[in-house]
C-alpha cells in the first residue's frame, strides 16, 4: 500500500455501546482494523486512505453519523515501521534464542 495515508482515530464510545458502535466501525469504508481497547479510549480504529483529502469524506461523512460515538481523536501516521525493522529494535539485546 505504498502511499497510502494512515490515520488512527481514538473513539469515546457510550458505555452501554461499545460493541455495537466498533461493529459499526469495521463497516465504515476505508476502516482496515478496529480494536477494543483500555484506558480512557474505549476503541481505536486504523483508516487506510488513497489520499489524505478523503480524510474529511471518511470522518465527516461516516464516523460521524456512527450512532455511540461520544468523543474522537484522530492522528495521522508520518512513517511505517514494517515488522523486520521492529523486530530488530525490540530485539536489542538479545541473544538469537531470545528474539521472536
Amino acid at each position: 500500500m505504498a502511499g497510502m495515508v494512515t490515520a488512527i482515530v481514538m473513539v469515546q464510545a457510550e458505555r452501554q455501546r461499545v460493541q455495537e458502535t466498533a461493529e459499526a466501525l469495521a463497516g465504515v469504508p476505508s476502516v482496515r482494523e478496529v480494536y477494543s481497547v483500555t484506558g480512557e479510549w474505549d476503541i481505536v480504529a486504523i483508516l487506510k486512505l488513497t489520499r489524505y483529502e478523503d480524510l474529511d469524506d471518511v470522518v465527516t461523512g461516516h464516523l460521524r453519523k456512527v450512532e455511540g460515538i461520544t468523543r474522537t481523536q484522530t492522528m495521522l501516521a508520518f512513517r511505517t515501521y514494517n515488522d523486520s525493522l521492529l523486530d530488530q529494535g525490540f530485539g536489542v539485546g538479545l541473544d538469537e534464542s531470545q528474539q521472536r
